[in-house]
């Protein structure tokens, strides 16, 4: 699904078609569990005629923020894209959520596999769904000390601790596996035996991954598209998450290891990220 850089990249090419713009009437298609909450007539009520003022992004969810102080929050999960489009615009079967906006075009919501969710929150509603949510990872205050901390403070095993959006938000799969290769961390490593240098080390390199990422519109394995309908390029700059078992590392040519850590395809290099650091 989209992490941090897939997302925010949906933002920043919506940002300039939606923000400032009003919304004429709202429509909901068959499949009325698009809209997790409210119900979908409070839903389609409560949006008439509210202005998009900004456009944000907490972790992997886009932010539509109201001019009634409410807060749209979108899940994409797998398969969501979202598009500004001429009302003539062809459409498919798997539109499940549109706006007529004020400039005369619209906003369209497609999901082949259903699994994206819509919110329309309340200021207070917002506050919980903020706080249940770990800091960003490019918060000026989640210093290496702080990273360090959060670690020692969770027994885990690394590489789902890493995918606990409490924990931290905004990786997934893709960046989790980039940035402990980078690290020269093993992904089943337990998070409070990490040295600071070793915490300060993987910090680094997940700002690092996302950064590139986000430099390259973020990364197109099937579905993903931005908010313009062009894929991501990040693609091709992956190190070792587009790997197969017993492919070459690109760092040391031993064969790359594809395992499940934590019930999620996990790519590593058993030579450069040793599972005891201190017996290599």
């Amino acid at each position: 699904m989209p992490e941090l850089p897939e997302v925010e990249t949906v933002r920043r090419t919506l940002a300039p078609h939606l923000t400032g713009r009003r919304i004429l009437q709202t429509h909901i298609g068959e499949y009325r569990r698009t809209v997790a909450t409210p119900d979908p007539e409070r839903f389609c009520a409560r949006m008439d005629g509210r202005s998009i003022v900004e456009l944000g992004r907490r972790g992997k969810f886009l932010l539509f923020r109201l001019d009634s102080g409410d807060t749209v929050t979108i899940h994409l999960r797998m398969t969501g894209e979202l598009s500004v489009v001429e009302p003539a615009a062809a459409t498919t079967p798997h539109m499940h959520l549109w706006f007529d906006l004020d400039d005369g075009r619209q906003l369209r919501y497609y999901d082949v596999r259903k699994f994206g969710r819509w919110s329309l929150i309340t200021p207070a509603q917002f506050e919980l769904f903020d706080q249940s949510i770990g800091p960003e990872p490019f918060d000026p205050e989640l210093t290496a000390e702080t990273f360090a901390s959060m670690l020692r403070g969770r027994r885990r095993i690394l590489k789902p601790l890493l995918l606990d959006q409490s924990f931290i938000a905004g990786i997934g799969n893709i960046y989790a596996d980039e940035a402990l290769f980078r690290a020269g961390i093993h992904p089943r490593r337990h998070s409070h035996e990490l040295t600071a240098d070793e915490a300060e080390r993987l910090l680094c390199e997940i700002r690092w991954v996302l950064s590139s990422a986000l430099e390259h519109r973020g990364t197109t394995l099937r579905d993903y598209r931005d908010g313009n309908g062009e894929p991501g390029e990040n693609l091709s700059r992956l190190q070792i998450y587009s790997l197969d078992h017993d492919d070459p590392c690109p760092r040391c040519g031993a064969r790359i290891v594809r395992d499940v850590v934590g019930q999620r395809g996990t790519r590593f290099c058993p030579s450069c990220q040793p599972v005891n650091p201190q017996a290599k």
